[in-house]
């Protein structure tokens, strides 16, 4: 019997805005910055009753950085948990520097997650909005690009890729898939 299927989702850019500073993306330092993306509750409530399991897979750095505390990622979790129909939260506080194996684009956290849930990967699709997002192992990817292009990329042994220009689109596209 195949194993569940699953979403999942880079956090920041895709399910909460990202705070622009000086042009450049960075997550909200509390739940007072925290934005939730328009149309993420009922795109993620459409994969939720299609069956998915919904899980955030997030690389955090600024915790190894000491910029951030796990303390306030914690309470932006919860925050979203409690807005959104999300199963799970894996994270990974290292930076580059740590060499560790759950810093996407490798697959530690999207592997630890598959093992607890016994995730069937080709079925299951990454949703994010940078390159580590997609190439975060061998689930199938939708990659939202910034606040206007994604693209979708089915890892299997046919590939396949779509554009999308928002989470709408992308659950979506999704719903289509086999």
């Amino acid at each position: 019997m195949p194993g569940k299927r699953a979403v999942f989702l880079d956090r920041d850019g895709v399910i909460n805005q990202a705070i622009l500073r000086d042009g450049k993306p960075y997550p909200p330092s509390g739940v007072a910055e925290l934005k939730i993306v328009g149309g993420a509750a009922e795109s993620l409530r459409d994969l939720k009753q299609a069956g998915f399991l919904l899980i955030v897979v997030t690389n955090q750095p600024d915790i190894a950085r000491g910029t951030q505390d796990r303390a306030a990622v914690d309470a932006i979790h919860q925050a979203l948990r409690d807005a959104l129909p999300l199963d799970d939260f894996f994270v990974c506080a290292h930076d580059d520097s740590d060499h560790c194996d759950c810093r996407k684009p490798l697959p530690g956290l999207l592997l630890s997650a598959a093992e607890k849930y016994d995730i069937d990967m080709p079925r299951s699709f990454m949703v994010g909005d940078r390159w580590r997002d997609v190439d975060a192992g061998p689930a199938p990817a939708v990659r939202r690009s910034g606040s206007t292009t994604a693209t979708a990329k089915k890892r299997s042994a046919t590939e396949s890729s779509v554009t999308v220009d928002s989470i709408r689109a992308a659950a979506d596209w999704i719903l289509r898939q086999p």
